[in-house]
């Protein structure tokens, strides 16, 4: 692993205290934001405010489970990386069903069923690879990313409330927003890494000045309780099965959202990141449904790896998992404080919006670096365009998609959703056709390294095999095919066969003639000059340095060297 210049502290590093404190305090102002969601759950199962209140403090215990649980190493759970759940818009359509038709204990009772069906699919990350090529985990990211922006931008315009912001209102997000970036990419230090909470501050004191941030919100912080603590299972739990699809469905979205997520973690925490660590992140799958288990448990709604933390954490430069524990520590602490719940309530919409759009903006740039990592044929790029307008759709035609049946709204309510089973079902339907095993016939006298190029490029934009391992691939079968025709040892058409799979790539080079002989060290000129069989040896010797392994075999006259590289 390597570091990345634009991160100062990695994974595995400790920062200084203040700094770990520090980055846990604006990683909480951010993530502060998506307690929206339980209290708009909460009051459609109309609950009073002191239920409200305690929801509120159910939750930040809950938050602080959810950034623990990604980041640790026990065994089969968590992937070990900063990337702490959220309260989430996945969970929030089922959410609020089950709300209005059996209350906040049907909520939380089908809550848990999500995540058991999360804990299921983590088991079988490996062998669902070929559903989730690691574009489609890229459209998902660039999916949250829009969402998360789009919010964001209706936040800092004041779209969808009594009426649009006027200038002096505007100024709230815009110097907000402005302070984050400028602290981000001309700042040094300590300013650097925190500008999103200096961003927040600012933010606030704007919205003092100007009028917005005042006697009413101070008036809710007045009324709730200084101390007190959260009491857990006080509603029960309760199971329907009409509300099940719904809940899977959502369950699903949530495990590719972290699939792209954690694909994420692990590029921009490694500059020599070259493809997904299936295992890493089935951990992590894994951490996150317990997560969602776990809030159903303590009595709140489902949770899911959040792309605007981690889009933070890429912003500021801090992606070590330590940070994640004084999150918890934070989160922790607020719960006991009603008071401090509800100040962090009362954070103005212009400045959540602000923090979201600034977020989004990385989560949207990774989510198009993880597609362009891999070759696109035309299947592909109608997979990935196609279901980015059909996701898109339903934010922009909303009246339509609400038109439909009742039954297809846990499928369209949501863009994330839409989006992804668009991807996985057209992903399926455009693999028809595609053969993963295919041969090309060279004549040693007629070699054209452009031809063994054409074959490669194209064969591996069918498959969407990575770009990097088929340029090592087709340098590879230049090399020996020249070798192989120079050198005289095939007689005859070499034939080539080139199979993938997600996992592999496998050539085989079989020709009549001698097979060559893979020399562990390189012969000498004296050897190469005596005999053909020195020759060989040479070549056996370069071969092997150009693939993830090497081998020969011999069947009657033919010999076949087999070359194979990891994907």
């Amino acid at each position: 692993m390597h570091k990345p210049a634009n991160i100062l502290y990695t994974v595995d590093e400790v920062p200084p205290l203040g700094v770990t404190l520090m980055s846990g305090l604006q990683q909480v102002g951010l993530i502060s934001v998506f307690l929206l969601f339980p209290l708009l759950v909460g009051r459609e199962a109309n609950l009073t405010d002191a239920q409200q209140i305690n929801l509120l403090s159910i939750s930040m215990v809950g938050l602080a489970v959810a950034a623990v649980l990604p980041a640790l190493r026990i065994g089969p759970v968590g992937a070990g990386y900063l990337a702490p759940a959220v309260f989430t818009a996945v969970y929030l359509g089922p959410s609020l069903l089950a709300a209005k038709v059996g209350g906040l204990p049907l909520v939380l009772g089908m809550t848990v069923f999500a995540g058991s069906v999360g804990i299921a699919l983590s088991a079988a990350m490996r062998r669902l690879r070929s559903f989730f090529p690691p574009e489609i985990a890229g459209l998902v990211v660039i999916l949250i990313g829009i969402k998360t922006g789009t919010i964001g931008v209706r936040y800092m315009l004041g779209i969808d409330t009594s009426g649009p912001s006027s200038l002096a209102e505007l100024a709230v997000p815009m110097g907000s927003l402005a302070t984050m970036i400028g602290f981000s990419i001309w700042a040094r230090g300590y300013p650097k890494l925190f500008c999103a909470l200096i961003g927040m501050c600012v933010g606030y004191a704007i919205a003092a000045l100007i009028g917005t941030l005042g006697g009413v919100e101070i008036g809710r912080i007045s009324a709730s309780p200084l101390l007190g603590v959260p009491s857990i299972g006080q509603f029960g739990w309760a199971f329907d099965y009409s509300l099940a699809p719904a809940f899977t469905v959502a369950a699903l979205a949530a495990c590719l959202r972290t699939v792209g997520n954690l694909t994420t973690c692990q590029k921009i925490n490694d500059a020599d990141w070259v493809r997904p660590d299936m295992r890493q992140i089935g951990n992590g799958v894994l951490a996150d449904a317990l997560t969602t288990v776990s809030a159903g448990l303590l009595g709140t709604m489902g949770m899911n790896s959040s792309p605007s933390a981690i889009g933070l954490s890429t912003a500021t430069g801090v992606t070590s998992r330590r940070v994640a524990y004084a999150i918890a520590a934070i989160f922790l602490a607020l719960s006991l404080f009603p008071k401090a719940a509800a100040t962090l309530t009362v954070m103005p919409r212009p400045v959540m919006g602000a923090m979201l759009v600034f977020a989004a903006s990385s989560v949207l740039v990774s989510g198009l670096e993880i597609i362009n990592l891999r070759l696109l044929d035309s299947r592909r790029t109608y997979v990935i365009g196609l279901s980015l307008m059909l996701g898109l759709a339903v934010d922009f035609f909303p009246g339509y998609f609400a038109s439909l049946p009742e039954r297809l709204h846990p499928l369209t309510d949501s863009s994330l959703a839409l989006g992804m089973l668009s991807a996985i079902a057209l992903n399926m339907l455009f693999r028809i056709g595609v053969r993963r095993t295919q041969r090309l016939i060279v004549d040693p006298e007629e070699v054209e390294a452009s031809n063994i190029e054409r074959f490669m490029t194209s064969r591996g934009a069918t498959w969407g095999a990575r770009r990097d391992v088929i340029e090592r691939a087709t340098f590879n079968l230049e090399q020996s095919v020249e070798t192989l025709a120079s050198s005289g040892i095939a007689a005859g058409p070499l034939e080539i066969e080139v199979s993938f799979d997600e996992f592999t790539l496998d050539i085989r080079v079989s020709y009549e003639g001698l097979p060559l002989e893979l020399a562990q060290k390189r012969p000498s000129n004296e050897e190469i000059m005596a005999s053909e069989e020195g020759e060989r040896k040479l070549a056996g010797f370069m071969l092997q340095r150009l693939a993830d392994r090497v081998s020969v075999s011999q069947k009657g006259d033919r010999s076949t060297i087999h070359f194979h590289f990891d994907h």
